[in-house]
């Protein structure tokens, strides 16, 4: 998938005029190439002398004007080659991502929601390698890499006013605490897959892919002391990861799972279709409401934003 994306944006390109592109002069406003700025020579066969993967050189090339004239400064910005190296690596590796997901969304329209997934996914399953999760130190500073990127476009005027909306705050503790309460109430009036949907969406942050695909058989008691480890399904390449539930979900977890067949989606609708993120968001939006929430706040409420708070909880974890 990724490649496919990749190669609609990537034009082919001349090792050979790639390796031969001399270094642009610094006081230049704009090389042809980022593989002529200093220190980021593209590395076309091992041990040719390249300082970077020429893939990532053509992928930063293939950008539109405007965005590559945005990286490129932004790569100059720094006068350190090994830091120009990691800028290039870090966002590199953002992009192929961001084609692989969202191949629609451009680079400079990006939100701090695709930053937060993005790093969501290297701490989960890993970015480049799947399966190959990154440590949360190396997350950390990528994370902090690409803010530097989208700080440094909203000086040079580059992002997209279009995209800028208004962007609305994640859950604070305190709010995350009504929607705990709110999830007993949805349980308590008998709506048993969207407390578990809620739930677990504000425990674990997955993603509502893998909240649709779970199954009893993703739930497991530990033999050691009767505790139950949630199996959160991620997807055919990006693997399984085991979550600990606390006591309230688990009691979710044992009434769902008791009117279900073993392989039957444990959050669906009441008509047994599967789920989507506009409903489990207006789950979470009446998870909010009954439990006190301001409908004007309760409504702006997505999934996303619990995932972001996730994001940041993995990320400051000893």
């Amino acid at each position: 998938m990724v490649e496919a994306d990749t190669a609609k944006r990537v034009p082919h390109t001349s090792g050979g005029a790639l390796a031969s592109a001399p270094m642009w002069p610094e006081s230049d406003p704009e090389p042809a190439s980022v593989g002529q700025i200093a220190g980021l020579r593209p590395r076309l066969r091992p041990r040719d002398g390249g300082d970077v993967p020429g893939a990532d050189v053509e992928l930063v090339d293939a950008l539109d004007p405007l965005t590559r004239q945005v990286v490129t400064a932004w790569l100059r910005d720094n006068s350190s080659a090994p830091q120009r190296q990691t800028r290039l690596r870090v966002l590199a590796s953002f992009l192929r991502w961001l084609y692989a997901t969202e191949p629609a969304l451009e680079l400079l329209a990006a939100t701090d929601a695709q930053l937060d997934a993005y790093c969501y996914a290297a701490l989960i399953t890993g970015v480049g390698t799947p399966g190959k999760p990154l440590a949360r130190a190396t997350v950390i500073r990528r994370r902090a890499t690409l803010a530097s990127f989208y700080a440094f476009a909203w000086r040079y005027g580059a992002v997209r006013p279009r995209r800028e909306v208004t962007r609305t705050p994640p859950p604070t503790p305190a709010e995350r605490r009504l929607l705990r309460k709110g999830v007993m109430r949805l349980a308590d009036d008998g709506r048993w897959a969207e407390a578990l949907a809620v739930a677990l969406l504000e425990a674990t942050g997955t993603s509502v892919e893998a909240l649709a695909a779970l199954t009893a058989h993703d739930v497991h008691p530990l033999a050691s002391d009767g505790r139950l480890t949630l199996i959160t399904l991620r997807g055919g390449r990006d693997g399984i990861v085991a979550f600990p539930v606390s006591p309230e979900v688990r009691h979710l977890l044992r009434a769902v799972c008791g009117s279900r067949a073993g392989g039957e989606p444990l959050i669906s609708r009441g008509d047994g279709r599967g789920v989507d993120a506009e409903w489990i968001g207006a789950a979470l939006t009446d998870a909010a409401l009954a439990a006190g929430v301001r409908r004007q706040r309760a409504e702006l409420l997505r999934p996303h934003l619990l995932r972001a708070v996730t994001v940041t909880e993995l990320a400051d974890s000893p």
